[in-house]
Parts: C-alpha cells; structure tokens; sequence
C-alpha cells in the first residue's frame, strides 16, 4: 500500500470516537506542558485518557498522582496503565485497590517491559504476575474494571509467531478484557488483516487502533524500529528533507495521520486511541480534520 485515499464523509465526526494517551511528567515544566495538553484536549470530549506507567513500574506514584488530578479537575473519565513488571501479585494489588480508593474504574493492563528498555528479555518478576493475561484476571478478581489491553498488528517483537500472540489476546479476553488497543502502525493493511486473524481465532472485543502522530521523524522512527512496526518507505519521503523545518513538518505529519484515519474510517473503524506525547497541536488538528471539535471552539496555547 503505497498511501491512504479517502473521500470526506459527511458529519464523520458524529460517529468517531477518541482517546488519548499521556505520560506522567517528570518536571514542573513537563507538568506544565501536559495540562496544557489536557486543557485543549478536554472540550474534544474524548472516551477516556490513559496514563502510562513507566517500564520497571518506574512511575506509578507519577501516574497515580496525574491520574487523580485528572479525575479531580476535568471531567474526562480516565484509565491508569499497570503492568507486571517489578512488583509481586500483593504489590500489584494494593496498587490496584489504591487506585480503586481513588475512583479509576478503567485499566490498561500490560504485561510492561523492562527497566532496561524494550530490547531486554522479559523475566516474570519472582511471585509476581507472570503476564498480561494474568494481570487482567487479577484485576477481576478485585473487582468489574474496564480493562484495555495491548495488540500488535504486526506481532508483538518478542513473539515467535502471530499465533502465540493471538493465543495470548485471547486469554487476556478470557479473563474479562474489555477492549484492545493496538500498538502503533503506518500500514492500515496490516491493521485490516491482523483484524481479520483475530476475528477467525474468535475475538470479538474492539481492536482499536493506535495512532501515532509523527511529532518528529526519526525520533518515531527509532521507536518503531525497537518495537517492530514497520516504517513505509512512502512515509519516510514525505518526511525527507524536514529535520530543520518543524512548521512544515507539523503540516506533513497531520495531514498523514488524517488520511490514516479516514482510511481506516472507510474501512469501518470507529473508534481510535492517539499517543500525544503530552502535546496537544497535532492531535487537535487532526481531531479537526476529522470533524471532531468542540462546541465552543478549541482554545489554550498553540505551544501545548
């Protein structure tokens, strides 16, 4: 698939739903920056945001702190990310509960990577959950969470196979998964047929696609690399050429991401999660592009 071709759909907006994805912030000036972010994004009256928790389990005062003032100060319900990673099953648990005392009814529950990053091997943390899988179902058993879960369109790099990958999507379900959403990907082919594998195995909770807007190429590109999505040789020309032009950059990168979603749109998507990397400009516009606005106009700070 060469690029993304789409006709414009009247009041398209009316039946495309959104959710967006932060990081806890590390700084007064990062915090700054993503309630900012928040700010613009809120009148977009999203389905729900998540905060990530970082790998090793790193960041879950962070998260848990930025999770609860999003609950407090806006009105967007929100999702706490929690992994297995670092932690036995009566840690985790009292993560859980804790998060519970403070009214998160929606998880994204991930198996999570390493402290040393995405390339190491994973090893179960002794007396802790020993997958995603397992981590849904401890979740349940606290209590009826929401619970999103991680799907890779293109296989999860650690995967020997798309069967071993689909066999564990359909345990998470199993054990009471409420939706997946996908790791990011430029090929809505792949996207298509990954769909289409899990439909034959017998899951039918909503794949949701991830989008990543590409706020900077190579940086995006590096990532895909270490997580084994593929990078289109066409995406990459129309980005060449605009390392030291971030205007024209920003224009390129949401024009691509539109047409991705409205191409997947046609292809009978409804629902999507965006990565903002805690910036708020690319995701708006293509929010607009796609007919999802606000009532009264966005507004906040374009350096969001």
């Amino acid at each position: 698939m060469n690029q993304f071709r789409f006709s414009r759909q009247p009041d398209i907006g009316e039946r495309i739903r959104v959710s967006f994805e932060f990081f806890p912030p590390k700084t007064d000036e990062m915090e700054t920056r993503l309630w900012d972010t928040v700010t613009r994004l809120e009148p977009l009256r999203p389905n729900f945001v998540s905060v990530t928790y970082g790998a090793g389990g790193t960041t879950r005062e962070r998260t848990g702190r930025t999770i609860k003032r999003i609950l407090t100060e806006t009105g967007i319900p929100a999702a706490a990310h929690l992994t297995c990673v670092g932690a036995t099953r009566e840690e985790v648990d009292a993560v859980i509960r804790e998060y519970d005392a403070m009214g998160i009814r929606r998880f994204v529950a991930l198996r999570g990577d390493p402290a040393n990053g995405v390339g190491e091997a994973y090893q179960p943390y002794p007396g802790g959950y020993q997958n995603g899988a397992e981590l849904v179902g401890g979740l349940k058993s606290i209590a009826d969470f929401d619970i999103s879960v991680a799907a890779y369109p293109e296989k999860h790099p650690q995967s020997p196979d798309f069967a071993t990958d689909i066999e564990m999507l359909k345990r998470k379900v199993d054990n009471g998964a409420t939706r997946a959403i996908t790791q990011f990907f430029f090929d809505n082919d792949l996207y298509e047929r990954y769909v289409e594998r899990v439909r034959r195995a017998g899951i039918y909770i909503p794949i949701v696609p991830g989008i990543q807007p590409v706020h900077n190429f190579r940086q995006v590109a590096n990532f895909a690399s270490r997580a084994g999505t593929h990078v289109p040789a066409w995406l990459a020309e129309r980005f060449e050429g605009l390392a030291q032009d971030p205007q024209t950059h920003a224009l390129v990168a949401s024009a691509v991401a539109t047409e991705q979603v409205m191409d997947l749109v046609e292809r009978g998507v409804s629902d999507f999660h965006f990565y903002t990397m805690n910036r708020a400009d690319l995701v708006v516009a293509i929010c607009h592009m796609i007919g999802i606005r606000s009532p009264q106009g966005i507004v906040g700070s374009a350096a969001a």
